[in-house]
């Protein structure tokens, strides 16, 4: 086979791959930390260290909605709880209540949970911080909480 052709399949698999990808993120299993506003996801029951998440589209049973992904302030020391907490105070609610269209204060419904670095990824540099839209029950939905109001 002439090597020009070689080199045409190569690039073919190359795009199917890529493409398949784009397509099927959704349906993917990822890295949490590659998460992203708008993203659903089922939330791991159980565990302390999340590193893996199932994608899922929004309009299929999913448990977790991402609403916001920041960066905390650099610090040579891991935060403590209450400097997490008082991040997710400031960036997230109202993040999540600009994503849903609902108060976050208020609503018995929709509530939200955060996934941190790790001491470990602190350490590296892993500053993100990221926070997600849950029912409050823990049950799934089947549609984006984006604009739930």
């Amino acid at each position: 086979m002439p090597r020009f052709a070689l080199i045409g399949i190569r690039i073919a698999i190359v795009g199917a791959v890529i493409i398949g990808g784009l397509l099927f993120r959704d349906r993917l299993s990822g890295g949490a930390s590659d998460l992203a506003v708008g993203d659903c996801f089922d939330m791991p029951n159980g565990l302390t260290e999340v590193e893996d998440v199932q994608h899922h589209p929004c309009n299929e049973a999913h448990t977790s909605e991402v609403v916001y992904v920041g960066d905390m302030p650099a610090s040579d020391t891991y935060p403590s709880d209450s400097q997490f907490v008082s991040f997710v105070e400031a960036q997230c609610i109202p993040a999540f209540n600009g994503y849903t269209g609902l108060d976050y204060l208020t609503d018995q419904v929709i509530d939200m949970g955060y996934l941190t670095p790790t001491l470990e990824g602190w350490g590296g540099g892993d500053h993100e911080l990221i926070c997600y839209a849950i029912r409050v029950d823990g049950s799934t939905v089947s549609q984006s909480l984006k604009g739930a109001r």
